[in-house]
């Protein structure tokens, strides 16, 4: 297996760029278009997103959002999440009803009174062994540096995040929900659809190199795609560490690094899991996610352009 460097996402800054959706309010809102499959098709554009959480979107970014068209928002984070961060802001959605939906632990969707209009599912994804929201939460409360280092220091933090990517292939219900999103992107009337965790780089990440593996991209460049998240995140993560320090949370912020960063390791030890449980990725999309041909035919028709657009 090709593990790609963390120098691949600096190289690729420029296309990043081109990549945005342009929120202000949602620095790693990316388009997955662009894509070139094995058998020379290419993804189309505007049509599967990933982003970090909308709940930060401003006065500003909300008609920018609006002109995207999105059909579908698959909210990933975990009820806690979202209780501290705030509920998604979705243009053409009561704030109510959002609330309603987004303060559940168990999935639940809300659509628009206009048929034409956004549907936002909240599928919260988390382990209670991985969970990084307790595990940052726990590091700040107590600003103690020894206990702070006993938690996160000489690899730990590291070693939870690969738990966590682990436990996204060996979880049946983290499974069940993953399969969800490319449920809906495979949907005749699915697409556009954007889908979302906190920051856009565990969850999301994943759900992004499931669905550009199924198309057939090649392995290369779902590595790239998912680093890209350390060009486009480089500044809010430097100011979080920096503030973590001035404001005395933390006398070793860096020891939070390896929970704020995509790292090739992570996203590896995904695919080891794959390849450990099923005898193939085709084997994994059947058996693991419960996903059949229908539904790659339907990601291949709504997603991808004829070859060489």
């Amino acid at each position: 297996m090709t593990e790609q460097p963390e120098e691949s996402a600096t190289a690729a800054a420029e296309e990043l760029a081109a990549r945005s959706l342009g929120l202000a309010g949602a620095v790693n809102a990316r388009d997955l278009g662009g894509y070139r499959t094995a058998d020379g098709r290419v993804l189309r554009t505007g049509v599967a997103l990933r982003s970090d959480g909308l709940n930060r979107l401003t006065e500003q970014d909300l008609p920018v959002f609006a002109e995207l068209g999105v059909r579908h928002v698959v909210d990933l984070r975990s009820l806690d999440e979202v209780r501290e961060a705030g509920a998604d802001q979705v243009p053409g959605l009561p704030v109510a009803d959002i609330s309603a939906v987004e303060l559940s632990a168990e999935p639940l969707s809300v659509s628009a009174a206009d048929p034409d209009g956004i549907t936002l599912h909240h599928l919260p994804i988390f382990a209670a062994d991985f969970d990084i929201y307790v595990a940052l939460r726990d590091a700040l409360a107590d600003r103690d540096p020894v206990k702070q280092h006993a938690l996160l220091g000489d690899g730990r933090a590291a070693q939870i995040m690969v738990g966590l990517y682990r436990w996204f292939v060996t979880d049946p219900v983290a499974r069940q929900r993953f399969a969800a999103v490319l449920r809906l992107l495979a949907g005749p009337d699915g697409p556009p659809v954007l889908f979302h965790c906190t920051a856009g780089k565990d969850r999301t990440g994943w759900t992004a190199a499931l669905l550009l593996t199924a198309l057939g991209v090649d392995r290369e460049t779902v590595y790239e795609d998912y680093l890209l998240t350390n060009v486009r995140s480089a500044a809010i993560v430097e100011h979080i560490v920096d503030s973590f320090g001035t404001r005395g949370l933390m006398a070793d912020p860096s020891l939070l690094l390896p929970m704020f960063r995509a790292d090739g390791d992570y996203l590896a030890a995904a695919f080891e899991e794959v390849e450990s449980g099923w005898a193939s990725f085709a084997e994994f999309w059947q058996q693991g996610l419960g996903l059949d041909e229908a539904v790659l035919a339907g990601l291949r028709k709504n997603l991808l352009g004829d070859e060489g657009n």
